[in-house]
């Protein structure tokens, strides 16, 4: 519940932070469909979508962190550092890339390049990391996955020195981890993706619940650990892809968001993700908010904020679990 205010708080704040500055007055009347031409231009055509988008990202990459990290067994997997996030993006960079224009980018058609880009690579990094008789080891599992993005990131590296000087502007700011869709045809393009794979993923929690156990002690219990296990893949890599597609390389999310959450609700699934999903948002919220407001009238992109506000509270978790 006090996530849930926390959200409503930092939204309705978020509403109001930008270049040209909106008065609590001025905000509910133009929600209420009063106000200039201009104060609505900048609220419903600007600032909502935006947020909106900020919201449904935060939420994706959290539960898709959160996942990874329940069926490999590993406190570090996270779509970024598994490369995950690395294969969508250099599939919506190689499409654009050759797309006439940025601009003119078909916005329904960039979740699926990202999620087929993301699919790929999280299929190869688990068949590196996978021993029949062994199952997934979490080891392997993360060097798979740095090395794999260490790879993705040369390939786009070469890519990004081949492109015209304005697709390379829009490339590196995307690659920080910029929001760059906003406006209400990305919320659309994304929505579908948030509304059906994140039900999906917690009307699973009880099968987490069991797969977090181990293989051996799963199978025992009577799940069907790969076909589980490669479903649940999927749907996170979904999630992840379509956000991706939509914020650019914003990292950290998928790491820093379900270790809040296990220190505010446990570790059950149950509560786990939807907690996840929520501290997500309001981390991917605030960030952007902040991003916003620290250098009017420029932005600092979202990605960087995240990794300000995450690192450091990730070092902290780092140094007291080796304190226990």
């Amino acid at each position: 519940m006090a996530l849930v205010i926390l959200i409503v708080l930092v939204f309705i704040l978020s509403m109001n932070t930008g270049f040209t500055r909106l008065s609590p007055f001025d905000l509910l009347r133009t929600l209420f469909g009063g106000g200039t031409s201009k104060e609505r231009l900048i609220l419903f055509d600007f600032r909502l979508p935006r947020i909106v988008i900020s919201v449904l990202i935060g939420a994706g990459l959290a539960v898709s962190g959160c996942v990874m990290q329940g069926i490999s067994r590993n406190a570090l997997a996270d779509p970024g550092i598994l490369g995950i996030n690395a294969g969508a993006g250099l599939v919506v960079l190689l499409f654009i890339a050759f797309f006439p224009t940025t601009a003119a980018a078909p916005v329904f058609l960039l979740p699926v390049l990202a999620w087929a880009g993301a699919g790929l690579t999280a299929a190869l990094i688990f068949s590196l990391s996978y021993k029949r008789h062994q199952g997934l080891s979490p080891t392997r599992l993360l060097l798979s996955g740095v090395a794999v993005a260490a790879g993705i990131s040369s390939v786009t590296i070469v890519l990004m020195l081949r492109i015209s000087p304005d697709k390379y502007q829009f490339a590196a700011t995307w690659m920080a981890g910029s929001i760059w869709g906003t406006n209400w045809k990305f919320v659309l393009a994304l929505l579908p993706f948030i509304v059906v794979l994140l039900p999906f993923v917690i009307c699973k929690a009880r099968t987490m619940n069991v797969l977090h156990l181990g293989e051996a002690t799963a199978t025992g219990l009577g799940a069907r650990v790969p076909r589980e296990q490669l479903t649940l893949l999927a749907a996170a890599v979904g999630l992840a892809g379509s956000c991706v597609a939509v914020s650019g390389g914003i990292g950290f999310v998928g790491l820093i968001a379900p270790h809040i959450a296990r220190r505010l609700v446990g570790p059950s699934h149950q509560t786990l993700l939807p907690a996840s999903a929520l501290t997500g948002a309001l981390l991917v919220i605030a960030a952007d908010t902040l991003g916003r407001w620290i250098l009017q009238p420029a932005e600092v992109p979202t990605g960087i904020v995240v990794a300000v506000i995450g690192a450091p509270y990730f070092l902290y978790l780092l140094s007291r679990t080796k304190g226990g």
